[in-house]
């Protein structure tokens, strides 16, 4: 009689990372730790967007003596978010896991969103309980995004949650066919469906280097987040257009009826060109704010450009037409 062995789980941890040479061996050193003490078989994938310092190179010499380590590498910065997406596309573990390279993540929250994937769950966020080594002025900026986010976006992406988070398989084919050019992927996550749940953690202080996310970039991520999942702002833009053409239609009036009661306090011409200039700019940033962005949006979307070019790969095979797909 034979016996068989059930063949262990495959989970991928994906990694993006851009100059984080004085964390990537720390991060290497703690998700080692964290991996032999569980029973599936992982695979660590470094995504490389456009890195100038070793970090590359440590990895390449760290994939020679573990061959759970892997790398993909992009031909130039293509962005956080894009990063994560190449991920996606090469990991090959029933879970994906992505987490940041700052140590900000920590990898000993893994097994706990391990235990909710095992529960049945696909998809399982980790929600800051705490945000270490941040200022006030970023922790204002992300509590006053993720309101307007819940205000304006049809998905709802749950409050206090970055990229740090474990999808299973069937989500990640069914991000792999979503190719737009402006990606939030937490947002996409929610947007998916299945089963979802969180796991509370303490979000640790970044443990070398600076932010990779300063105010400007944060910024364009929240834009990006909001209007890919909301036509709310062209909506407002459209009221705010229309308030501003009525405001000139009551100054308008306001003038004309000045120029009856006291004809000798205006100057002439100056009512019709009051009017006119407000009535015709409020209409003008009506008509710009609803069709603009979608203008925009559209051309972005219709070059059919990849949404990221593959440099070079470490331990996978080499796909780099993936991000045409």
């Amino acid at each position: 009689m034979s016996m068989t062995t059930a063949t262990p789980q495959q989970v991928s941890v994906v990694v993006p990372f851009l100059n984080e040479l004085d964390n990537l061996p720390e991060l290497y050193g703690r998700l080692n730790a964290m991996a032999q003490a569980r029973s599936e078989s992982f695979e660590f994938i470094f995504v490389d967007d456009g890195s100038s310092d070793a970090s590359p190179q440590w990895v390449v010499d760290c994939a020679q003596q573990d061959p759970r380590v892997k790398m993909i590498r992009l031909s130039r910065n293509f962005g956080h978010q894009i990063a994560i997406t190449a991920g996606l596309d090469l990991a090959e573990g029933d879970a994906v896991i992505v987490m940041d390279a700052d140590l900000q993540d920590p990898p000993e929250v893994i097994p706990d969103l391990l235990a909710k994937w095992a529960e049945g769950y696909q998809v399982v966020y980790a929600v800051r309980a705490s945000r270490e080594g941040e200022t006030w002025t970023k922790k204002f900026l992300a509590a006053a995004f993720y309101k307007v986010f819940f205000y304006f976006a049809e998905v709802k992406v749950p409050m206090n949650t970055g990229d740090f988070r474990l999808v299973d398989r069937r989500v990640v084919r069914a991000l792999r066919q979503v190719r737009e050019v402006h990606r939030y992927v937490r947002g996409l996550t929610s947007w998916a469906g299945f089963t979802q749940c969180a796991v509370s953690y303490n979000r640790a202080a970044r443990h070398a280097g600076e932010t990779k996310y300063p105010v400007w970039k944060s910024a364009k991520l929240a834009w990006d987040a909001v209007t890919s999942f909301s036509g709310k702002p062209l909506r407002l833009m459209t009221g705010i257009g229309s308030l501003v053409a009525l405001i000139g239609v009551l100054v308008a009036m306001k003038v004309i009826a000045g120029k009856i009661l006291h004809p000798e306090s205006l100057v002439p011409g100056w009512a019709t060109l009051v009017a006119v200039v407000l009535f015709l700019g409020g209409l003008q940033l009506a008509c710009l704010g609803l069709v603009g962005q979608y203008v925009g949006r559209i051309f972005e979307e219709s070059k059919k450009r990849p949404l990221y070019i593959v440099r070079e790969t470490v331990g996978l095979p080499e796909r780099a037409d993936e991000g045409n797909k």
